[in-house]
C-alpha cells in the first residue's frame, strides 16, 4: 500500500501510528508549514507541501488517498488544485477515503440518525461540508473515483481531553436543555479507516462514532470525578457567554448510530463509551508521569 494523506493533522497522526512499521517509507503526508514537514518526517512520514509541491508523481505511485482537510472558504482545497489529476488517475487507485463530520445531518433534538438520514445541516460549516461531500460523490460518479466518506464527531483521544481543563478550573458545564453529541476517540477512527481500506466499498459512508451520546457535561463530570476534584461549574448556556463558533456546536443535538460502521467493516471499538475513553486516557497519562 502506498498512501498519500491530505492534512498530516490529528487524525492522520494517529492513523500512522496505527499502521506502525508499516507507515515508514509508505505514508505521504501534506502539510503547510515547513516546520511541521520537519516533524513528520521524524515520524516515518515523507512529507509535501500542499499546495506547493508537485504532487504528480505521489498519486501516479499512491493505491490509497485520505483527505481529512476540511473545506476552506467554503471550498475543498484537494479539489480545488488536484480535481483534473484526481479523475485521471481515478481507475489506478484502490481506495480513496474523505473526512467529514456528522454536522452534515444538522438538528434533531436529540434524536438518532443514520447514513440514510437526509442531510439538513443547520450551521454553514455543515452546509459546506454537504456541498463538498456532493462534489467528492460527483467526481467519483463521473471517473470511478472509489469514494468512502466517513462522517465524524467530536474527536478526543491523547492531548485532546478534558482533563488539563478540570485541573487548571477552566472548565465549564454549559447545560442546555436536552443538548447531546456523540463523540469518538481517534484510536477508534484510526482503526475503522484501515477496516475499510482493507475491504473496500466504493460509494458507501460510514458514521465512525461511539456506542454512547451523551450531554457535554457528562463527560466533564466525570473527568473531574476521574481526578478526584471539584465538579467544573455549571452554567446556563444563555449565560454561558460563549463565542459564536463555540454557539454553533450547540446549535444541533443529535445521538450518530453507528450501525454500518460495525456491522460492514467489523470494527470493535476499543472505547464504546466515553467513559471508557476517558479512563483509558488518563491510565496512561499516569503511566507516563
Amino acid at each position: 500500500m502506498k498512501l498519500v494523506i491530505f492534512g498530516m493533522g490529528y487524525t492522520a497522526q494517529a492513523l500512522v501510528a496505527e499502521m506502525q512499521p508499516l507507515a515508514t517509507g509508505t505514508v505521504i503526508g501534506t502539510t503547510r508549514s515547513e516546520d511541521k514537514a520537519a516533524v513528520l518526517r521524524d515520524t516515518g512520514v515523507t512529507p509535501r507541501l500542499f499546495p506547493g509541491d508537485d504532487m504528480r508523481p505521489d498519486l501516479e505511485a499512491a493505491s490509497h488517498v485520505l483527505i481529512t482537510a476540511g473545506p476552506q472558504d467554503g471550498a475543498d482545497p484537494v479539489l480545488y488544485h488536484l480535481r483534473g489529476l484526481l479523475a485521471e488517475l481515478a481507475p489506478r487507485l484502490d481506495w480513496v477515503g474523505y473526512l467529514s463530520t456528522t454536522g452534515v445531518y444538522g438538528d434533531h433534538q436529540g434524536g438518532w440518525v443514520d447514513e440514510s438520514t437526509p442531510l439538513t445541516p443547520a450551521t454553514r460549516r455543515g452546509r459546506a461540508r454537504v456541498a463538498t461531500e456532493g462534489e467528492w460523490q460527483a467526481l467519483a460518479r463521473d471517473h470511478g473515483l472509489p469514494l468512502h466518506i466517513f462522517r465524524l464527531p467530536g474527536i478526543y483521544g491523547p492531548g485532546r481531553g478534558p482533563f488539563e481543563k478540570v485541573r487548571d478550573g477552566t472548565a465549564r458545564r454549559i447545560i442546555k436543555d436536552g443538548q447531546v453529541f456523540s463523540r469518538i476517540h481517534v484510536e477508534d477512527i484510526a482503526q475503522a479507516l484501515l477496516a475499510s481500506m482493507a475491504r473496500p466499498d466504493p460509494g458507501a459512508i460510514y458514521n465512525i462514532c461511539d456506542d454512547d451520546p451523551a450531554p457535554p457535561q457528562d463527560v466533564l463530570s466525570y473527568a473531574a470525578e476521574l481526578l478526584g476534584v471539584a465538579l467544573p461549574p455549571a452554567i446556563a448556556f444563555e449565560d454561558a457567554g460563549m463565542s459564536p463558533m463555540a454557539r454553533s456546536f450547540y446549535a444541533e443535538s443529535k445521538r450518530v448510530d453507528n450501525t454500518r460502521m460495525k456491522r460492514e467493516l467489523g470494527v470493535r471499538l476499543r472505547y464504546p463509551t466515553y467513559k471508557a475513553g476517558l479512563e483509558a486516557l488518563l491510565a496512561a497519562e499516569r503511566r507516563k508521569s
